[in-house]
């Protein structure tokens, strides 16, 4: 697994969805200084979540013969219906504070990608 390269794309990914949703709001030069001030925070959600949550579905669950790919297929729906809950819960509760909304969002979408791309990891 790749985790440096995952980790560094869905940075990227993270930091163009919060902050495309937040400047639709309000574009501000004052929030161009916050948006690359951005980078080690959201560096260090994407990296713990990735580490935390990926992660260990594939180091523990991989046999000899079995594929990102297959492992991914098998519990990729669960764990997205569970972050997919976690993340409505979060957005209900934000009572339609749009960063913290945009948060959700963005942390539903990167972490689903995070899953696209370690399956397409040498794949057999």
């Amino acid at each position: 697994m790749n985790i440096p390269s995952n980790v560094g794309k869905s940075t990227l990914l993270a930091m163009c969805i919060f902050w495309i949703i937040n400047f639709t709001k309000d574009i501000s030069m004052d929030l161009a200084g916050f948006a690359l001030l951005s980078a080690i925070p959201i560096f260090i959600c994407v990296s713990l979540v990735i580490i935390i949550t990926i992660c260990p579905v594939f180091w523990f669950l991989k046999k000899d013969n079995v594929s990102n790919y297959a492992i991914a297929k098998k519990y990729f729906p669960y764990y997205i219906i569970v972050m997919f809950a976690l993340c409505l819960m979060g957005i209900i509760t934000s009572r339609s504070d749009v960063y913290s909304i945009s948060f959700f969002i963005t942390v539903f979408i990167t972490t689903a990608q995070s899953w696209v791309w370690f399956a397409k990891e040498n794949r057999i």
